[in-house]
């Protein structure tokens, strides 16, 4: 009878977190970053089909990077939790915290878990508050750990170069005009420091907007909304809350 080949266990939760970050970075990054008016999502994602960016409730919103399967089943749990939650108790129940604490238990029950491999995903889980001050980011590695962001935060591809680039440039009080171009900027970079071209097709763009009257904040940047806020180079752009298109206008329904 032969010997079972032994791994100590600091050993395998190495290898199993080395696996699990290694499926992550292969993924194009997404960048959350506070402005004025709320919380913008930038993503780099030519498909218009599989989203990375998606609403979850009013004011909470879900980023994500790695295998589209395994984020898009946290995705489709949360807002199940999220609608349950609110419908049993009250819409004000429904939080960035308690949905982050309900990730974080999934994703680290399944990573400290010997019978299934570990989930290749990153997630950030952000609410827009009144203020600045209130909105709350949360990110959640593939290990379930949860880690309180302020500011800005990128997950996914080289995020530690782009968060390093967010960290330096990023302030209080941005115009979307402004956030949108810091976000692309940080997007373009590549590992050798040089400079890539995004255009809108490549993007995913959302937002949480405070300012919006209606109880869902939740609101994808499409079309010419888009192109105008690209094109603004970071001028104070009035086009952030002017009248929407139709088709822009409907982007609300969707999730």
């Amino acid at each position: 009878m032969t010997t079972p080949f032994y791994v100590s266990p600091q050993q395998a939760m190495a290898d199993r977190a080395e696996y699990a970050r290694k499926g992550i970075a292969r993924g194009r990054s997404v960048v959350v970053l506070q402005y004025a008016d709320g919380i913008l999502f930038v993503a780099e994602n030519p498909s218009r089909a599989l989203h990375k960016v998606s609403e979850i409730y009013d004011r909470i919103a879900f980023a994500a990077v790695g295998k589209y399967n395994e984020f898009e089943n946290l995705r489709i749990g949360g807002v199940r939790y999220a609608d349950l939650r609110g419908y049993t108790y009250d819409r004000d129940d429904v939080t960035a915290r308690g949905l982050a604490n309900v990730y974080a238990q999934t994703l680290g029950t399944i990573f400290s878990s010997a019978a299934e491999k570990p989930y290749e995903v990153e997630l950030i889980v952000a609410e827009v508050g009144d203020g600045p001050e209130d909105d709350q980011i949360y990110r959640l590695p593939h290990d379930g750990s949860i880690v309180d962001e302020h500011g800005s935060v990128a997950v996914g591809g080289n995020a530690d170069q782009i968060s390093s680039y967010l960290d330096q440039r990023h302030r209080e009080g941005l115009t979307l005009a402004e956030a949108l171009k810091l976000a692309v900027e940080s997007l373009a970079r590549d590992n050798n420091g040089g400079e890539r071209s995004l255009t809108a097709e490549q993007l995913e763009v959302a937002v949480l907007d405070r300012t919006r009257p209606q109880q869902r904040k939740f609101k994808r940047v499409l079309g010419r909304q888009l192109a105008r806020l690209l094109d603004s180079e970071g001028a104070p752009a009035d086009s952030a809350a002017e009248a929407e298109s139709p088709a822009e206008e409907s982007s609300d329904t969707e999730e």
